[in-house]
């Protein structure tokens, strides 16, 4: 049975009046808080006092061009509480991202910004569809990362009780979605596709929040027809404050962000200009209400669009689409710009193709090299059997939707990474290897 056949699952509201607030008294609210955030900024972070020296405080919503970007290397300038606004006794949790290389990026929180944190979660969770009495199977790793903490939070202040059960050990995983029958999950899209390799369809799961990485219409056919659930994209970064920045609701009607806490904008990735609603570009967030780390139009690196009309389920708060993909993950290939979500998207209209994949990029002299490794779907058949027929399946899949030729290998069944409850990197660079 796919998601299709399941039970209608209606999105729910948190915190109706605020989700359902007229567009001119919320944009009204957010100018009122942006004035407030760029003079604590200006008073109580001296590492930005000088770059903010000859912004004035807002008098519009369009007065936020006026202000810096603030990216990445900022945070990682000011390790680890160079960009905090209170002194270090007020701070209630520190986070810190998952970077891979390097210091990690630290944020903290007051025991106000968990109070709010916490809320716009809740209305994530609700608006998706999962009622208050309902069990939550969280497989979002706890610890620094946001996403574990975060959405434990959130469900609790929304009524609904909470498995813990972090993220890894599948086989436990598996255990206990069977034994204890939740109605929902959070996890990672590919780690939902990990486990419904092992999961019957027939199962407990109406709902999967589901984020933490780009993935497609697809993917998401996937996952539901697998686990015969609706599948609803949430969104968030450490740097703004962790999950639950934006999330779909149950009619999966783009992502609704938390514009009271977060003010969003599109620009162009090259010039940094505000782009139009409806044009794809780089998502910028500024916090309105974050008192340990406010952070002024923070560059994301996430590629998507912006709607500003009301979601089908009376929702005011402005929409952005699915990621599309990372400024910073793109892979260039002779002169072609290559996002892992394309070749997802291509990958999942093949037949015989398992959503499982991983870019290889080699250079030979001055030439770069893509080689796209896929596997076979369970009970195809052994590689030597199918590998030349997928193999080619794939490269015209791939030719066609990203104009052109790459070296395609199959791999064995069950052989490429899966995910294991985290992000998962579908880029195997060695270029500087």
């Amino acid at each position: 049975m796919g998601a299709s056949a399941a039970k209608r699952i209606e999105p729910g509201f948190h915190q109706e009046a605020i989700e359902k607030m007229p567009r001119e008294e919320l944009e009204a609210l957010q100018l009122h808080r942006l004035a407030a955030t760029v003079d604590v900024v200006k008073q109580n972070v001296p590492a930005f006092s000088e770059r903010l020296a000859k912004v004035d405080t807002p008098t519009s919503l369009d007065g936020i061009r006026d202000i810096p970007f603030t990216k990445k290397t900022d945070l990682r300038d000011n390790y680890p509480f160079g960009l905090f606004a209170v002194p270090r006794h007020e701070v209630k949790r520190v986070h810190a991202s998952s970077g891979t290389t390097g210091k990690p990026t630290v944020v903290g929180y007051t025991a106000e910004d968990l109070t709010m944190w916490a809320q716009c979660v809740a209305r994530c969770l609700r608006g998706a569809g999962i009622e208050p009495g309902w069990m939550l199977h969280n497989a979002y790793g706890y610890g620094l990362f946001t996403g574990g903490l975060g959405l434990h939070a959130g469900a609790e202040e929304a009524g609904i009780s909470v498995v813990p059960v972090s993220g890894g050990n599948t086989e436990r995983q598996l255990m206990l979605i069977e034994d204890f029958a939740p109605e929902s999950i959070c996890c990672t899209p590919s780690y939902a596709l990990t486990l419904a390799e092992h999961l019957p369809g027939e199962n407990s799961l109406q709902v999967g929040v589901l984020g933490a990485e780009p993935w497609s219409e697809l993917m998401r056919e996937q996952i539901e027809e697998k686990l015969s659930m609706i599948a609803v994209n949430i969104y968030g970064l450490s740097e703004v404050i962790g999950p639950g920045v934006a999330c779909e609701t149950a009619d999966r009607q783009g992502l609704v962000v938390m514009e009271d806490h977060f003010y969003p904008e599109v620009v162009h990735p090259e010039t940094g200009e505000v782009l139009d609603d409806g044009e794809v570009g780089v998502l910028v967030l500024t916090s309105l209400t974050k008192q340990a780390f406010p952070i002024l139009r923070y560059w994301t690196g996430d590629l998507c669009s912006l709607t500003r009309e009301p979601s089908p389920c009376g929702r005011t708060h402005a929409r952005i689409s699915s990621i599309v993909g990372r400024s910073d993950d793109m892979i260039v290939i002779r002169g072609v710009n290559v996002y892992p979500s394309q070749v997802e998207h291509a990958l999942l209209g093949v037949d015989l193709a398992a959503p499982h994949f991983r870019l290889v990029v080699t250079r030979e002299g001055t030439l770069d090299n893509l080689t796209v490794e896929v596997e076979p779907v369970e009970g195809a058949g052994t590689v030597d059997d199918i590998g030349a027929r997928l193999s080619g399946s794939v490269s015209d899949a791939l030719r066609s939707s990203l104009g052109i030729g790459v070296a395609v290998t199959v791999a064995e069944p069950g052989s490429l990474p899966r995910s294991e409850g985290g992000k998962l990197s579908r880029v195997d660079d060695r270029r500087t290897l």
